[in-house]
């Protein structure tokens, strides 16, 4: 399929990218109560700045570090590099980065999104999934957006091109009319809706709901377990703030993502923000592995790890 050439084509070119992270550094491996976290600014991890505002990591006992990131695939480089200690990420490339670095764990799946959207401009005449033959899509590639727009299109059986937009690029990209519709997760999602307003056309479709994951370097998972173990009772804490939509969470998330309170109020109930790592986890790391080596972006003839070797419910807390 075209779309998809395209967009694995361009999967591998970022997965060969060497990204400068001169301001990120080394994570501090010589403290063992500091975490470095890479995060991605996305409320499917709004535990991080909720937790980070009311002062829960200290309480907890963690010192947390937070380095910024546009998308799950600069976080997870950073990880693999070994630059942070801890970094979000959706499934998508995360499934792709532990094809790469096996050592990597997954230590948490924070939240769970079924919002997910292309986001059609109604003056290029899109008003449904059909109407996007032939057009272009904007998406930042190897990302949970870009698969959820590829696998929207393959279910249709839709032919379209993906092309390369950076997340903070979607909203001008939409409105400059640069492209006919955009696929991005939040909060950038929300914002082109906003941009466009009365354009804006959100088309649903597709099987792929997105999960938003936390990974460790296996010096964390070894040498910091109880910084992990503190880092994810203050999580679990912000989880609770968040389901209770307590004004100080809305707040800490409004300003992380830049976002105003009352357009968060419609987001944050997408959310699943309990913490878990649940076994079925590895099956569907495992498919996306699996097509992203059907698709070219994983060497075809690389072995796959054992995803489920790669979950660790450790550091969770446990209830009761």
């Amino acid at each position: 399929m075209h779309t998809l050439t395209r967009l694995l084509t361009a999967v591998l070119a970022l997965g060969a990218l060497s990204t400068s992270l001169a301001a990120c550094g080394n994570s501090d491996s010589s403290d063992p109560s500091t975490l470095t976290v890479g995060f991605v600014v996305d409320p499917s991890w709004a535990q991080v700045p909720v937790a980070q505002r009311a002062g829960v990591f200290d309480k907890h006992g963690v010192k947390v570090k937070v380095v910024n990131f546009p998308s799950g695939v600069e976080a997870l480089q950073a990880l693999a590099a070994h630059q942070v200690d801890v970094a979000t990420a959706a499934d998508v490339p995360a499934a792709a980065t532990l094809a790469r670095s096996p050592s990597l764990r997954v230590v948490g799946d924070g939240s769970r999104w079924e919002g997910s959207r292309i986001v059609a401009r109604r003056s290029a005449g899109i008003t449904s999934p059909a109407q996007l033959a032939g057009r272009s899509i904007g998406t930042p590639l190897g990302t949970s957006a870009a698969y959820f727009a590829a696998t929207t299109l393959a279910d249709n059986n839709i032919r379209a091109d993906l092309v390369q937009v950076a997340p903070q690029a979607t909203v001008t990209a939409a409105t400059q009319r640069n492209v006919d519709a955009v696929a991005i997760f939040q909060p950038y999602q929300a914002q082109v809706v906003a941009a466009l307003g009365d354009d804006a056309v959100e088309l649903a479709g597709g099987s792929y709901h997105q999960h938003s994951l936390y990974l460790a370097t296996d010096t964390a998972t070894t040498r910091k377990a109880p910084a992990l173990s503190a880092f994810f009772r203050a999580i679990d804490e912000a989880g609770a703030q968040l389901a209770a939509r307590s004004d100080d969470a809305v707040t800490a998330v409004a300003e992380a993502t830049q976002l105003p309170p009352d357009l968060l109020g419609k987001i944050l109930p997408e959310f699943d923000f309990s913490l878990q790592v649940q076994p079925r986890l590895a099956e569907s790391l495992t498919a996306l592995a699996n097509w992203a080596k059907e698709q070219g972006s994983i060497d075809r003839s690389a072995q796959l790890p054992d995803y489920a070797a790669a979950l660790d419910s450790d550091f969770l807390p446990r209830a009761g």
